[in-house]
């Protein structure tokens, strides 16, 4: 990180910039960066910068781009000033070192120099705008060095704006100089972006930020705790400005002290250590404990939706801690996050973390639109104290090959299996701490095991029965292959060979294999075989149904329809309903009382 000043505090020569008696200004402007050395988290930006001025390789145009609050529009002005540094007695030029106040460095930080011109394309989109910039950069600065164009969300110009700045922006005269910031660069058109030196302004790191408001409450003389100013920086995703914001609004709302019982009313939040309460409660399966902790959260203003957030964070927490061991070392976290989070990796498997993490994120859009909030929350945390203890597939095969069919004697623990097994059923948690299963082998063994009988139930006699399991299994891409790429060679009980039509993907064979293994719960030998084969179940529906139509187009009824209309064809043939037909069952009045004649195109 780099050293910084606090800008507005006061300057090198002592004198300070704001009096007592000037109206109030909010943190964000009167800590606003006024130099590069001002910048925090932006080394990388700022060592390009120094180097490019130390060489004289400045470029004509920059393009600088990044989320809110991170120093685009602060940037471009520090730039600005830069370019056209100059000292009282004439001397100097070009210059990243502003160690030291210019002829014109207020007036341009201040936004009121007439060199330096700040356009916000968001209200100015039109040609006409770009225009007047185009027709006023011919002549001289009035007393800059450099004529200097910040367009502010350059995104929004129109495409006949952006259109018109090429020229410009590719040759400018050589006393111009173009700084664009914008927060979707995306939407700014290559042609402009190849024209410019771009910029990624990174998101400032909690760390930073809370060293950043710590420093600035020194100087305000406002006593503020460590965890407090954690809780804003954290608050504020990397935004300096929003940090800022937040900052100034806990100042107000604790009376001159920033605590963090003030912050956490002022944002909303929950009580970190009573979030993890709850994550614990959660993996534990003590679902109770859980709605009980909600409650209480919820009573002392929390939110139901930013707890279930809180909770996603937690996961996330230890997940990194479970990873990444040094992410502990983290500045922007507490004692408590620290400490839990790190004992928590430790007994959670990353299986439980993931499933935790997919239903919290799930389950807070529902929280979020629901009409009774709170509601929704215990609706998901109900399900994921219910689900974050199921076992994984091998878990549950291993449960079913211990306990039989699933079974347990009625008189032992819910958590079933041997202490070596990790419980049977216990996924939440890794073996040993004091989060065993409540019930994981109730609600999982037995369905498994029911899941065991029904494949003991299927019976395959023939080729086609193979098929319609496939549909029945939503296999629609197998069962198309097997009817349309496959001819039969032989079926047997547990042994199928086949033959491929040309261009057929090969991969079918495997695939039926697997499926098999995966529905039945036992083998099957699928081979490829070099005889011909059988006609593909396709081809034979093909032929029944071409059949079908011969027969139809040779009855009388119909002959004479094509005979009354020429040039009709037939198109589909279905059968006459059994309750229409007739009770002799006669042909002719069988045709004729058809619910569904035959369809005939002509």
């Amino acid at each position: 990180m780099l050293p910084h000043r606090l800008p507005g505090v006061s300057r090198p020569d002592g004198a300070v910039t704001a009096s007592p008696n000037a109206a109030y200004r909010v943190l964000a402007r009167k800590y606003r960066p006024r130099s590069f050395g001002d910048l925090i988290g932006q080394d990388a930006m700022v060592r390009t910068l120094s180097n490019a001025f130390e060489a004289g390789r400045i470029p004509q145009a920059w393009m600088l781009t990044g989320v809110r609050g991170v120093g685009k529009t602060t940037t471009a002005r520090i730039l600005a000033r830069a370019l056209n540094f100059i000292r009282a007695d004439g001397s100097g030029g070009p210059t990243v070192h502003l160690d030291e106040t210019g002829v014109h460095c207020d007036a341009i930080m201040e936004s009121r120099h007439v060199d330096v011109m700040e356009m916000d394309a968001a209200s100015h989109t039109g040609i006409d705008d770009v225009r007047q910039i185009i027709d006023g950069i011919r002549y001289a600065p009035v007393s800059a060095r450099y004529k200097v164009y910040i367009i502010d969300e350059v995104h929004m110009l129109s495409e006949k704006a952006f259109n018109a700045f090429l020229k410009t922006l590719e040759e400018p005269p050589p006393h111009a100089k173009f700084v664009f910031a914008t927060t979707e660069i995306r939407k700014v058109p290559v042609t402009i972006l190849s024209r410019c030196q771009r910029f990624d302004l990174r998101r400032v790191e909690a760390g930073a930020l809370r060293a950043h408001l710590a420093a600035i409450c020194a100087a305000e003389s406002v006593a503020a705790d460590a965890e407090a100013l954690a809780l804003i920086a954290r608050a504020a995703e990397g935004s300096v400005r929003d940090s800022l914001s937040l900052l100034d609004q806990a100042i107000a709302h604790g009376a001159g002290k920033v605590a963090p019982e003030e912050v956490k009313a002022m944002l909303g939040l929950a009580d970190r250590a009573r979030v993890i309460d709850l994550f614990e409660a959660l993996m534990r399966g003590d679902i109770a404990a859980a709605l009980a902790e909600l409650a209480g959260q919820y009573d002392a203003g929390a939110d139901p939706a930013v707890v279930l957030a809180d909770l996603a964070a937690v996961t996330h927490l230890v997940t990194r801690f479970k990873l990444v061991p040094e992410a502990a070392n983290d500045a922007a976290l507490t004692d408590v996050e620290r400490a839990r989070g790190a004992e928590l990796a430790g007994r959670l498997s990353v299986r439980a973390l993931s499933r935790t993490w997919q239903i919290l994120v799930k389950g807070l859009p529902e929280v979020q639109a629901a009409p009774q909030a709170l509601a929704a929350a215990e609706m998901v945390l109900v399900r994921l104290a219910y689900a974050a203890d199921l076992p994984s597939p091998e878990e549950a095969l291993r449960l079913l090959r211990e306990n039989g069919a699933g079974e347990r004697p009625s008189g032992a623990p819910a958590g079933g299996g041997s202490p070596s097994s990790g419980g049977g059923a216990r996924l939440a948690l890794a073996a040993g701490g004091g989060m065993s299963d409540p019930i994981g082998a109730r609600a999982v063994a037995q369905p498994v095991a029911r899941a065991e009988i029904r494949r003991e139930e299927i019976q395959l006699a023939r080729f086609e029965d193979v098929v319609a399991l496939a549909g029945e299994r939503r296999d629609i891409g197998l069962k198309a292959a097997l009817e349309r790429d496959v001819r039969l060679v032989r079926y047997e009980q547990g042994v199928i060979e086949l033959a491929l039509v040309p261009g057929a993907n090969p991969a079918v064979v495997a695939d039926l294999g697997n499926r098999l293994l995966d529905w039945t719960g036992r083998r099957w030998v699928v081979a490829l075989s070099s005889a011909e084969g059988a006609p593909t179940i396709a081809e034979m529906k093909r032929a029944r149904e071409q059949e079908r139509q011969e027969d139809a187009r040779a009855h009388p009824l119909v002959q004479a329809v094509m005979a009354r209309f020429p040039g009709a064809i037939i198109v589909d043939v279905r059968d006459a309903a059994p309750d229409d037909a007739a009770a002799d069952g006669d042909a002719d009045s069988a045709l004729a009382t058809e619910a569904h004649p035959p369809y005939i195109d002509d």
